[in-house]
């Protein structure tokens, strides 16, 4: 996504030089969604990292029905 906001810049720069007005129009449009993409990747990727990984609780024995024992025969 780096990339594409990177080519969008310097086709927006080349657009401008040229006089290509609608285009530098129609390439500010996408580099603002390519901005925006890239705005919810890192806030993603952040709240990931923030996750706490809390495993998976250790049985000792095994029980019956609401954690009362087994009945022996």
């Amino acid at each position: 996504m780096e990339e594409i906001r990177d080519n969008l810049l310097a086709r927006i720069a080349e657009a401008e030089r040229e006089g290509w007005l609608g285009e530098v129009e129609g390439l500010r449009v996408s580099l603002a969604g390519a901005i925006d993409k890239l705005a919810q990747v890192d806030a993603l990727a952040e709240r990931q990292s923030a996750a706490v990984q809390l495993g998976m609780p250790g049985f000792s024995r095994s029980r019956g029905i609401a954690g009362t024992p087994r009945p022996t025969s």
